[in-house]
């Protein structure tokens, strides 16, 4: 039997829903027609669906006509659920586009058109309506191929006179059976189909039943079933929860089969999971089918996956690319008094998994929560899901609209992290992009120049984060990063400073460049009285837009153009006032384009980029045994790597001059940077006080330390006071790693481990009460038959003895990788595998031994605290002595050394 996934996809208002219950009737799957207005659609299983007469969430219905089976995939029409829509193309193997006759190609007809060509998606497309009054077949054809594509043809029970001649003219293949016969074979026809060379039409009015089963027949007749791997694939394209509760993951299988308890992996957040199906069920309508397996060219639903997300490919399947639309208002969430955003911010993640076009984001500084959407109607579905999911009524604010930003103009954006023991530089190439291009990364270096590891850590770190502008701290985009140059030191670097020196490579770029301040816009379509096309006019240009008359009747024109989201998005209550009621505007996202009140933008923003802790623009130096700040203006005068541009003759003039007195005679090798490093490790031995004679690792790490810069005279406040002072401290200890590597505590393991463990528990007791961080101490207890993990306070510092098949490598990787944004996290451990996975999660780290340094200056600490307190003189004999005893006494010991 051959088998479809075939999606019904509509500007809202299309009849897209009327459709649906129609093939579902016509096939038998109903006994009886749902309506939307009568609020019992088949597929409108949301009670908020049924009670706004909309699409929300995307569904599906099995039906079978003749030897096909059909798996009918219906998708949200408004233009503000147009991601979930499009999550679902990803799946589609024929999409069906629903027009209506009455309004023919609006705004959003043309989105959707775009999309399903952008996804190589053949399309039926079905006119509706076409028993209003008004409806003009003859029009409407015309307005398709000149709309959408020349291909569109007219098939159905009355096809034109020059059918064949059309259809000859999309293909060669279709041309040479027209010229040998007058007319074209059906696989050719088919063939022609599925390459997206002829688009079928048909007309009718499916609320009568008018046309539907000679549309549903077209589709049996000039559709193939695509042909599917051997090898294990699946495309996973939503994730949502039953009445129950139970996470439910939906994929269409591309390849081979699967099984009930076939166990799948995948990666989450750079982390490898392995999973087992649970159940799989086969949704139709509310209603589902429980099986033990299913075959390539399904749709179903599988329970048991906890980690999987829209867009995810399973096996051989690749993942796909992220949505084309996006998220253009932003709004605050304002709870109710009493409830605790931190709270409620989990329950959130938990929608946004499900709905990923809902943008959850905190707000660390205004701790608040903030939504970002698509348009208004979906503010007001969110806050019906909140309350009827987790029983809190919520509200929102105005909003306010997502800006972006990009550059004018190709720069080298430099950044150097260089604190006591750590090293690393970037240099990334900043280019601007064609609108609408997005964020695009790349490589352009020699690994002579840089290692393929350190090369690869950085492309990471440019993929990771959102990085932020320099004019409103929005978003950039719409430009290629690529790394040209940069540096490590084989004994100092670790992974953390790679992406201290990527973030402040980037913001150092963009403060040289010439940013551009974006906003979103929308395309619009609107239809009034001809009468009334000079007041439109004049609004669409005081809204700083653009448009042009696309066609008139004498009595009705249309109106196409683009215009600012900002200046549009109520635009629709005006257009409905001045033409009561005869006007219609149909809008969709554009794109982002040039802001058209830059300056207004930015100052009513007020964003800082100096300003900001969390995105320096800056980098760090090291100079007489201490990092020191530079400014972005003056890093390329400090910089240790050529610049590339100046390198390439990338640029001339006055710019080539001005990198190269930058770059000029700072050059340097990397024996000089270790020598550097080496003299700054001890430059601070032989001053007066013991414990400031040398820092550890964890005391260049957080410490805060002033000094003063000589070159400039000026006192400055040591390396990453912008976030590593303000943070939390972990230490984070593996007990038995550190027990077996010290001499007195590893004497004590053959007779007594209890006692060694407890002799470290005091003495990092003793140290935290110096130290004032938190401590845990991480015990193996992975052999354990079915232990738990256990956590207990030893005094002031947490003991952890982790669960059965979990070792404290596995817990202390966990609680670095989880946390090292939150908290400024240390690890003491002597594990040569563990401590460079710990590097490259970006944490400090302490080897045993330097750990066992620390613990003995924190005790003789309070050893002479406690001397003090006591009012303790120690009186010594050489201090009672006469001068002239005194220089005796050193005279015979003189005498005796010379012996």
């Amino acid at each position: 039997m051959k088998k479809l996934v075939i999606g019904i996809l509509a500007h809202v208002d299309a009849g897209k829903t009327t459709l649906a219950e129609g093939m579902l009737y016509v096939s038998g799957k109903t006994g009886r027609l749902g309506r939307v207005d009568n609020k019992d659609a088949y597929l409108d299983t949301y009670e908020l669906e049924r009670a706004r007469g909309i699409t929300i969430f995307s569904k599906q219905a099995m039906l079978e006509i003749e030897d096909t089976s059909i798996i009918l995939m219906d998708t949200p029409g408004h233009v503000d659920f147009s991601a979930e829509m499009e999550r679902t193309l990803q799946v589609l193997d024929y999409a069906i586009l629903v027009i209506s006759g009455a309004d023919g190609v609006q705004g959003h007809t043309k989105t959707l058109w775009r999309l399903l060509k952008t996804y190589r998606i053949p399309v039926f497309l079905f006119i509706n309506k076409m028993d209003q009054h008004g409806t003009d077949k003859h029009r409407l054809m015309k307005e398709l191929k000149k709309q959408l594509d020349d291909g569109c043809i007219e098939f159905g029970g009355f096809r034109p006179d020059d059918f064949y001649e059309q259809l000859a003219m999309c293909e060669e293949a279709m041309l040479e059976d027209f010229l040998k016969t007058g007319c074209v074979e059906e696989p050719h026809v088919k063939k022609a189909v599925t390459e997206r060379r002829v688009f079928p039409c048909f007309f009718g009015s499916a609320l009568k039943l008018d046309g539907v089963e000679q549309f549903m027949q077209g589709i049996v007749n000039y559709s193939e079933m695509p042909s599917y791997r051997d090898q294990f694939g699946a495309k996973i394209f939503k994730i949502a929860r039953d009445e129950q509760g139970s996470r439910l993951t939906y994929m269409k299988i591309t390849g081979a089969r699967l099984k009930v308890r076939d166990v799948l992996t995948g990666v989450f957040k750079n982390e490898a999971w392995e999973e087992k199906v649970n159940q799989i069920r086969i949704y139709s309508g509310q209603k589902f089918e429980a099986v033990n397996e299913i075959e390539a060219g399904s749709v179903c639903a599988v329970t048991g996956l906890s980690h999987t997300r829209p867009g995810e490919g399973l096996g051989a399947e690749k993942a796909s690319e992220a949505p084309l639309l996006e998220p253009v208002l932003s709004y605050k969430l304002v709870l109710p008094e009493g409830c605790d955003p931190r709270v409620m911010l989990p329950k959130l993640r938990q929608i946004e998994e499900e709905e990923p076009e809902l943008h959850v984001v905190w707000d660390e500084q205004m701790q608040e929560i903030q939504v970002q959407i698509m348009g208004e109607v979906q503010v007001e579905i969110l806050g019906s899901i909140i309350k009827s999911r987790f029983g809190v009524g919520v509200g929102f604010d105005e909003g306010r609209i997502m800006y972006k930003e990009t550059i004018a103009e190709t720069v080298e954006g430099v950044g150097h992290f260089e604190p006591l023991r750590h090293y690393a530089e970037v240099h990334l190439l900043l280019e601007p992009g064609r609108r609408g291009s997005g964020l695009q990364f790349g490589v352009q270096c020699s690994e002579d120049i840089l290692g393929k590891s350190w090369q690869r850590l950085v492309l990471t770190h440019l993929e990771e984060k959102a990085h932020k502008g320099v004019l409103t701290g929005s978003a950039i985009t719409d430009m290629k990063i690529t790394l040209v140059s940069g540096r490590a030191h084989n004994k100092h670097t670790e992974g953390g400073d790679f992406r201290e020196a990527t973030y402040r490579a980037v913001r150092q770029g963009l403060k040289e460049a010439s940013s551009v301040l974006l906003e979103p816009y929308y395309d619009f379509q609107l239809e009034l009285p001809e009468k009334m096309v000079g007041r439109a006019m004049s609004d669409i240009d005081k809204m700083h837009g653009t448009c042009q008359i696309s066609q008139t009747d004498g009595e009705t024109a249309v109106l196409t153009g683009s215009a600012p989201v900002v200046t549009m998005k109520n635009y629709q209550k005006d257009v409905a006032a001045y033409t009561k009621g005869f006007g219609k505007l149909f809008s969709s996202f554009k794109g982002y384009e040039p802001c058209h009140n830059a300056a207004e933008v930015i100052e009513s923003i007020g964003y800082d980029s100096e300003r900001d802790p969390e995105n320096p623009t800056g980098s760090v130096f090291c100079t007489h045994g201490a990092g020191f700040l530079v400014a972005w203006d003056e890093v390329k005068s400090h910089m240790h790597v050529e610049s590339y541009l100046v390198q390439k003759n990338g640029i001339e003039g006055e710019e080539a001059e001005k990198c190269a007195s930058h770059a000029g005679e700072r050059w340097i090798s990397l024996d000089e940077i270790d020598k550097i490093i080496n003299n700054t490790s001890y430059s601070n031995q032989g001053r007066k006080s013991a414990w400031k004679k040398r820092k550890t690792a964890l005391d260049s790490y957080y410490q805060r330390s002033d000094y003063i810069d000589d070159r400039k005279g000026i006192k400055e406040e040591n390396i990453r006071k912008e976030e590593y002072i303000r943070k939390e401290e972990y230490l984070l200890v593996d007990g038995y790693n550190i027990i077996y590597a010290w001499p007195e505590l590893n004497a004590l393991t053959d007779d007594n481990m209890d006692g060694a463990r407890i002799k470290l528990l005091d003495s990092l007791c003793n140290y935290q009460g110096i130290r004032k961080c938190r401590i845990i101490v991480v015990f193996d207890a992975y052999r354990v038959e079915g232990h738990l993990e256990e956590v207990s306070d030893y005094h002031n510092i947490h003991v952890v003895y982790t669960k059965e098949a979990q070792t404290a490598d596995q817990y202390i990787e966990k609680f670095a990788y989880d946390n090292q944004k939150k908290y400024n996290i240390a690890v003491a451990t002597s594990d040569g595998v563990q401590q460079i996975i710990i590097r490259g999660a970006g944490s400090a780290l302490l080897s045993a031994r330097d750990l066992k340094a620390e613990v003995e200056r924190a005790r003789e600490r309070i050893k002479r605290e406690y001397e003090e307190s006591r009012g303790i003189d120690r009186s010594y004999l050489e201090d009672a002595l006469s001068p002239e005893a005194k220089r005796h006494m050193e005279k015979m010991t003189e005498k005796e050394n010379d012996k």
